[in-house]
């Protein structure tokens, strides 16, 4: 009884929380994202500024892409042993994509600007939440600027690279109880922070025919520091600032993972494409989210919390089906391991495998401008947080769905 009303809570009250494993956002162009969010091996757009720059220098035209989606999300919380369900409050998350690619007619080198949100995430739990002594609420966001090259090496072989000059931010809230007065409550804690970083993208495109293309792309790790962030208290004022401060500065640094991706379509009709893509996000990369404060908290520095994130395996397939020369059609389904392992569940980022159904299609309105729309369907499996040693994380069950449209325009030129 306790796990049917769980899953049905959560199917039915959708609210954003990262939309990919982790707090990954695969939400870069809406064609992408209706085939399932593959693009690394498809035929060239302004989003392979994205998905593989090495594609960029194949284009046929120049063009540019302006992009949305709103994110509907739920989390749901039940604790073990207990009838009560908990949910989230998120508002609507709005990640965006910007491109632009150009190059001189018939030139072999094209040129390129990006602007996207590929990670992020919105968590707001109800008030007196069971875990809101780990978590109340989180904002993180991170947005990457990416100017990129692309060469053509000849007509069938092409790479490319771009720089990443990543900016963003994170707000972290939670409650906080005062053990020097029998543990009542007595306020809550604020963490925020801006953030910068830098990496880079680079990618190989090889189409040897008008039916077959292939691409691999690597993503780099950038690392968030934050160097001078606030962590503002709220306290019963019996308790001094020599334990616990009214404010303090912090650093901190969060990884936001490489990714390797190898995707491949083909065109068994002049009008359907078909595709396939394999990605590994290196989740290894986050061990813990330590803070260091500018002066003791509690009679402490320094605050570290565990994670130990897996390295995982993301599969994608995709069609298109042009019903015409004006509308083509999309659909896809792809499959998300989570890095997140047991017992290692959070608030934050209560993870599970995921299962995404996506559709869409396109509208070429005439030669220059192009509509696209996305619809993506988020269903995360129903996970328990179990007990681990030394981690002070709610205990239950967590269930966690979202829908999420989109639209993009492109002009080309």
């Amino acid at each position: 009884m306790k796990k049917t009303l769980l899953t049905f809570l959560a199917a039915t009250l959708l609210g954003g929380s990262a939309m990919a494993s982790g707090y990954q956002v695969a939400l870069q162009s809406n064609r992408s994202t209706a085939m399932a969010n593959m693009g690394v091996g498809l035929r060239p757009d302004p989003s392979s500024i994205f998905f593989n720059p090495g594609a960029l220098a194949l284009m046929r035209q120049n063009g540019v892409q302006v992009g949305a989606n709103l994110i509907y999300s739920n989390i749901a919380y039940q604790p073990f042993e207990s009838a009560k369900v908990y949910r989230t409050e998120n508002p609507t998350g709005t990640p965006f994509h910007v491109y632009a690619a150009f190059g001189p007619e018939d030139s072999n080198v094209k040129f390129g600007l990006g602007v996207y949100t590929p990670f992020g995430s919105s968590v707001q739990w109800e008030d007196n939440w069971a875990g809101r002594f780990s978590l109340t609420s989180l904002s993180l966001q991170a947005i990457y600027i990416q100017p990129t090259v692309s060469f053509a090496l000849n007509e069938n072989l092409s790479v490319g690279a771009g720089f990443i000059y990543a900016i963003g931010g994170v707000n972290l809230q939670r409650d906080i109880q005062d053990v020097y007065l029998g543990g009542q409550e007595y306020g809550s804690a604020e963490l925020d922070g801006r953030a910068s970083g830098m990496g880079f993208n680079v990618g190989v495109f090889f189409k040897p025919s008008e039916k077959f293309s292939a691409g691999i792309n690597y993503r780099s790790r950038v690392d968030m520091k934050i160097d001078e962030g606030t962590a503002t208290f709220r306290k019963s004022p019996l308790v001094p600032d020599e334990v616990i401060p009214s404010e303090t500065s912090f650093t901190a640094e969060l990884p936001l993972p490489s990714n390797l991706t190898l995707g491949i379509s083909y065109q068994p009709l002049d009008r359907l494409t078909i595709g396939a893509e394999v990605m590994r996000a290196q989740w290894s990369a986050y061990k813990a989210l330590t803070f260091n404060y500018g002066q003791e908290v509690g009679g402490e520095s320094t605050t570290t919390a565990p994670r130990n994130y897996e390295s995982a395996f993301v599969y994608r397939l995709g069609a298109e089906y042009g019903l015409n020369e004006m509308l083509n059609l999309r659909i896809g389904a792809y499959y998300d391991e989570t890095p997140v392992q047991e017992g290692y569940l959070t608030a934050e980022t209560p993870d599970a495998n995921t299962l995404g159904l996506t559709a869409g299609f396109g509208v070429n309105i005439n030669e220059n401008f192009v509509v696209d729309a996305s619809f993506l369907y988020i269903n995360k499996a129903q996970r328990d947080n179990v007990p681990r040693s030394g981690l002070d994380n709610p205990l239950g069950t967590y269930k966690s769905t979202a829908f999420i449209p989109g639209l993009s325009l492109t002009y080309k030129f």
